[in-house]
């Protein structure tokens, strides 16, 4: 454990948990000030549950050009972008996909069990049917094309966040995770930052559990454990596989990642799921350190991710 004395600050955002660390403690009001501002800004630009946000206005003006924010542009390219490198594993057009699969509001709101509902596999539109004009600030969403930013926004926002929190207070070290989206920036502590590796992320800290260390980057975790349901006694999950519109079948219930961004980082989680089997020689070949969980429980370890006795990653890469 870090011997640095740290400001930790807890809450809720985006529909899930949000710790701000801070290695300057007297500065955590700053910081948490500077992380809230961020949070709201990506909540008014990309949730999918807001009917005022502009996503929801976006999705609902097909086959129109639409001036976005400069935020909300970043929030796309940065979908559009994960999309490209994982080979459409993660694709931001699974909007009616996963609405249609029971996640149709915020999930502290999705009922735990439900009727039965009929899913049929179908591949979604995918991303290149997305125009984005970065230049312009406009974007064209064809008819039948829903977006959802699930996969990158919140770690988007993790990112933001931390880099707006440590300017806020000189530089010192942040760490703000969002649901177990994990950002850190500024100068972190002597040891590096101690991240629990769970496949929750509001498990309690526990000392006899598995951690790693960075001193930059991000890490995220993706999982099948958690934000699931059950229609007439079909178990269903919130990470969706493009190729056929369903909750993705896969050898792994959880992936985490380390990489030069926390948004790069949940984009390579996510797709290590969707991906299955085919997701080692694809983390190996991008470099990223990455610890996947299989249905029986099995750890393996991919890319430089250390053996529990030696746990340090401290050159995340970019993908």
């Amino acid at each position: 454990m870090s011997s640095t004395v740290l400001g930790i600050a807890d809450g809720r955002a985006l529909g899930g948990t949000l710790r701000v660390v801070v290695t300057r403690p007297g500065s955590l009001r700053a910081a948490k000030a500077a992380v809230d501002e961020v949070v709201a800004a990506m909540d008014q630009a990309a949730s999918r549950f807001r009917e005022d946000s502009e996503l929801s206005l976006l999705n609902a003006s097909p086959d129109r050009e639409v001036k976005i924010s400069p935020l909300l542009a970043q929030a796309i390219a940065a979908a559009l972008r994960g999309a490209e490198l994982s080979g459409g594993a993660v694709d931001p057009t699974i909007g009616s996909a996963i609405r249609l699969a029971g996640y149709d509001t915020d999930f502290a709101l999705v009922p735990v069990d439900g009727d039965q509902i009929r899913l049929y596999s179908e591949r979604v539109p995918g991303w290149r049917a997305v125009h984005l004009d970065l230049r312009s600030r406009t974007v064209r969403v064809p008819r039948g094309v829903e977006i959802d930013l699930g996969a990158t926004a919140k770690a988007l926002t993790s990112d933001l966040a931390a880099a707006a929190a440590s300017k806020a207070i000189g530089g010192a070290g942040v760490l703000v995770s969002l649901g177990g989206d994990i950002a850190v920036a500024g100068d972190a502590p002597d040891e590096g930052w101690s991240i629990q590796a769970s496949e929750d992320s509001a498990a309690p800290i526990d000392e006899m559990e598995e951690a790693v260390r960075i001193t930059s980057g991000g890490i995220a975790t993706s999982s099948t454990t958690v934000r699931r349901w059950t229609r007439g006694g079909v178990v269903l999950h919130h990470i969706i596989d493009p190729a056929t519109g369903l909750p993705a079948d896969s050898c792994w219930r959880t992936a985490s990642v380390v990489a030069a961004t926390c948004v790069d980082a949940n984009i390579a989680s996510t797709a290590a799921i969707v991906m299955s089997r085919n997701a080692i020689s694809w983390l190996e070949a991008s470099r990223l350190p990455a610890r996947l969980i299989d249905l029986a429980g099995n750890v393996h370890r991919v890319a430089g991710w250390p053996e529990r006795s030696a746990n340090s990653v401290r050159f995340p890469n970019d993908l």
